[in-house]
């Protein structure tokens, strides 16, 4: 898709990158070179605003240098038990992770902030994706946490590197686990298409 205005993806995610031009953008990588806001220990906040928050927070952060174009920004986390789940800090934060999100229910959730030309108000949104995993056994996490694929992943997987093969159901967006509700995304930015 082509826009009247350039589109900045405020990420880099290379998740991002790659459905965004899969699906026929053209943009520009300009990730937020200020450290995202981090919960503290232990606070309660409600899941959806917090992601808002944190896509809000890097599409900002780019947005002063690039006042005529599209800013995106974006933020998944997953949610399991009315609790937060991240990245992983090492290894053994993933395998404690893995641990508890397998065998239940847990919902990825990605914030959306699209900040455009003035003139057009700002859209923060999020899109929710419910997953059901299967129960892993010792031997299948220590194999995945091997894999590497849990680096840099909310909640210690990623479905389109060999976590697919945990999943039971998937109620909602393929693309909004990757990292970008596309379906939603295209459909925000349909009044800026050429």
């Amino acid at each position: 898709m082509i826009t009247k205005n350039k589109i900045i993806l405020a990420s880099a995610s290379p998740r991002r990158q790659s459905l965004l031009s899969d699906a026929g953008f053209e943009f520009e990588v300009v990730p937020c070179t200020i450290d995202e806001p981090r919960l503290p220990p232990g606070e309660m906040v409600d899941a959806h605003v917090w992601v808002e928050s944190l896509a809000f927070f890097k599409a900002r952060c780019v947005k002063k240098n690039y006042p005529d174009a599209i800013v995106i920004g974006a933020d998944t986390i997953v949610s399991h038990s009315n609790q937060i789940i991240g990245k992983p800090k090492d290894e053994s934060d993933a395998r404690r992770m893995l641990t508890n999100l397998f065998g239940g229910k847990n919902e990825v959730i990605t914030g959306v902030a699209i900040l455009p030309p003035a003139g057009h108000e700002m859209i923060v949104t999020h899109v929710s994706t419910t997953l059901t995993m299967r129960e892993m056994n010792p031997d299948e996490v220590e194999r995945y946490l091997a894999s590497g694929a849990w680096k840099d992943k909310a909640g210690a997987y990623a479905l389109q590197e060999g976590g697919d093969q945990f999943l039971e159901s998937m109620d909602g967006s393929y693309s909004n686990v990757v990292g970008l509700p596309m379906e939603k995304l295209t459909e925000l930015l349909e009044p800026f298409k050429q």
